[in-house]
C-alpha cells in the first residue's frame, strides 16, 4: 500500500511540477508579447495629436501670446484660449489665418491633428 502511494504522489509531484513549469512559460511568453506590443501603442498616442495641441504648440514654438495672436486675426483672446482648450475649433477662415500668421500650410496644421 505504501508503495502505491509513494508511486501516486511522485506522479502527481510530475505532472504538477510539469505543468506548473508550462503555465509559467505561458506567462512570461504573454507578458513578453505585452511590452513589445506596448511600445507601438506608446508611439500611436505620441503621433496622434489634437487640433488643439497642434495649434498650441504652433504659437509657443513661434513664442506668441495668446492675446498676441487674437489681435493679429481678429478674434478676442478667450476664442484662442478655446480653440487650444480642445473647446471649440476655428473657423476654415481662421485656420487659415493662423496658418499664416505660424508660416506653415494649411494643410499641415490639419495633417498633424489625428
Amino acid at each position: 500500500m505504501n508503495g502505491m502511494f509513494l508511486i501516486i504522489f511522485i506522479f502527481l509531484t510530475v505532472i504538477l511540477t510539469g505543468g506548473g513549469i508550462a503555465l509559467l512559460v505561458l506567462v512570461v511568453r504573454a507578458l513578453l508579447r505585452y511590452l513589445r506590443a506596448s511600445a507601438p501603442r506608446a508611439e500611436q498616442a505620441a503621433v496622434r495629436r489634437t487640433l488643439a495641441e497642434v495649434l498650441k504648440s504652433h504659437r509657443l514654438r513661434c513664442k506668441m501670446t495668446q492675446e498676441f495672436v487674437a489681435e493679429s486675426i481678429g478674434v478676442s483672446r478667450q476664442a484662442v484660449s478655446k480653440w487650444e482648450r480642445g473647446a471649440a475649433d476655428p473657423s476654415t477662415a481662421n485656420l487659415i489665418a493662423l496658418a499664416k500668421l505660424f508660416d506653415v500650410p494649411a494643410a499641415e496644421l490639419l495633417r498633424e491633428a489625428e
